[in-house]
C-alpha cells in the first residue's frame, strides 16, 4: 500500500520552538483567560491580518455564533448552503431564519444579483461566506447592505490572510470570522477569530466568551465560555512566524495542479480572482460526468484505493441537513445543488510534495474520456 495521503495535513512549527513558547506557562501556571501568551498573539494578528481589532475564540464556530449574538439580530439572515454546517448552525442557534441565497458558478461565493429578491421586512443581516479563498463580491454587498440598513458578517473561514486591494480582507463588513482549526492555512490547533471595525463591539465579545461577566460581582449578561487558551495562543504565535513559507509551498502546489488539469475537458477550476492577494487554502475540482467520463464519485473512490482521501466538499448542502426536516426548498438553490453534487477538493497542504500532486494528477486524468 502506497503512502496515505489525507486532502489536509496541519502545519507546525518545530517541536523545540513551541515548548520555548510554553515554557514561561510552567512558571506563571496561567494557562487561559487571556494570558500573555493570547495578549500577545491579538496584537500580532492585528498587524498582519491588517484589522482595527480582533477578538480571539476557542474555534471558529463560537467565534461566528457568539458574533451574531453580539449584534442582537432578529427575524432572517440571507447566507448561501454552500458552507460548513457551523455557518448555517450558528445563524439557527441564534434562534434566527436562514434564508438561502444561490452561488456563482465560477467562484462558489453568493450571488449578489439574487440577494435584493429575498430581502423582506424581517431581514437583519446578511452572512456571506469567502469559499476556498475565493471572496465575495464585496463592494455590491457593502451596497446592498446600505440600502436596507443590513448587517454584514462575513464567514471567512477560508480567507486567513487574503487581501483584497491592498486591505485584510477581515477589515471588510461589520465582522469578519476566521477559523484556525488544525487544517486551515493557519492553525492554533483549534480556534478562531472575530474582526471588527467597531471598537464598543470589543466588550460585547469579550463578555459572550467569559459567561456575560462584565466585572468581579457583575453579569449582565447570558454568555458562553469559548476563550482561547494559551497552549492554542502559542501554537498561533509560532505557526504566524511561518505562515507566509507555508502559503508560498501551497502556492507551488496549486500551480502543479492547474499545470496539470487545467483545460481538461470535463473538468472545471476555480477562477482566479483580481486584486486578491491569494492564502491558496484549497484546490476544488467541479467534475462534468458528461465530458470528462466519470463522476466525482467514481474518482474519489478511484483516489481512496490508491489511499489518497479527496473531500466532496461541500456536500450534502446545509438546506438539505436531515436535522432541518425538509423546512427549505433546494429546488431555489440550482447552482449549488449542480456544484455539490459534482464537486472534489483534492489534497492540499505545504508538506504536499509535486511527485505526490502528479500521481494524484495521474489518477485523475486515468479516468477520462478518451
Amino acid at each position: 500500500m502506497k503512502d496515505k495521503i489525507l486532502v489536509a495535513n496541519s502545519s507546525m512549527p518545530g517541536f523545540e520552538e513551541y515548548m520555548e513558547e510554553i515554557r514561561p506557562l510552567w512558571d506563571t501556571h496561567w494557562l487561559t483567560n487571556m494570558g500573555a501568551i493570547h495578549q500577545k498573539l491579538e496584537k500580532q494578528l492585528v498587524e498582519y491580518l491588517d484589522v482595527d481589532h480582533i477578538s480571539l475564540f476557542s474555534n471558529g464556530h463560537m467565534a461566528l455564533e457568539l458574533a451574531i449574538q453580539a449584534f442582537n439580530l432578529s427575524g432572517e439572515v440571507i447566507t448561501t448552503p454552500f458552507t460548513f454546517a457551523s455557518t448555517t448552525h450558528a445563524i439557527v442557534r441564534n434562534g434566527l431564519t436562514p434564508v438561502f441565497c444561490d452561488i456563482n458558478k465560477g467562484d462558489f461565493t453568493i450571488d449578489i444579483s439574487k440577494i435584493e429578491s429575498l430581502i423582506t421586512d424581517k431581514t437583519t443581516a446578511i452572512v456571506p461566506v469567502h469559499v476556498y479563498g475565493n471572496i465575495c463580491n464585496i463592494e455590491e454587498i457593502e451596497r446592498i447592505a446600505k440600502k436596507y440598513d443590513l448587517k454584514v458578517i462575513y464567514d471567512a473561514a477560508h480567507a486567513f490572510g487574503i487581501q483584497y486591494k491592498g486591505r485584510g480582507i477581515g477589515s471588510y463588513g461589520d465582522a469578519s470570522m476566521f477559523s484556525f482549526h488544525a487544517t486551515k492555512v493557519f492553525n492554533t490547533i483549534e480556534g478562531g477569530a472575530i474582526c471588527f471595525g467597531d471598537n464598543q463591539l470589543e466588550g460585547k465579545l469579550y463578555r459572550l466568551k467569559n459567561f456575560g461577566i462584565r466585572d468581579e460581582v457583575t453579569v449582565d449578561g447570558v454568555g458562553a465560555n469559548a476563550k482561547m487558551n494559551e497552549f492554542q495562543a502559542a501554537m498561533g504565535v509560532c505557526n504566524l512566524r511561518h505562515v507566509e513559507d507555508e502559503i508560498e509551498k501551497r502556492k507551488k502546489v496549486v500551480n502543479r495542479y492547474k499545470e496539470r488539469l487545467q483545460n481538461v475537458k470535463g473538468l472545471y477550476l476555480s477562477m482566479d480572482q483580481e486584486n486578491v492577494k491569494s492564502n491558496y487554502a484549497y484546490f476544488p475540482v467541479v467534475f462534468d460526468e458528461i465530458d470528462f467520463g466519470a463522476t466525482r464519485n467514481e474518482v474519489c473512490d478511484r483516489l481512496k484505493e490508491d489511499n489518497i482521501y479527496a473531500r466532496k466538499y461541500f456536500y450534502p448542502l446545509t438546506n438539505t441537513f436531515e436535522c432541518f426536516n425538509g423546512l427549505y426548498n433546494v429546488e431555489e438553490t440550482p447552482i449549488a445543488l449542480h456544484i455539490s453534487k459534482r464537486i472534489l477538493t483534492l489534497p492540499l497542504f505545504a508538506d504536499l510534495t509535486l511527485d505526490n500532486v502528479d500521481r494524484i494528477c495521474d489518477i485523475v486524468l486515468s479516468l477520462r474520456k478518451i
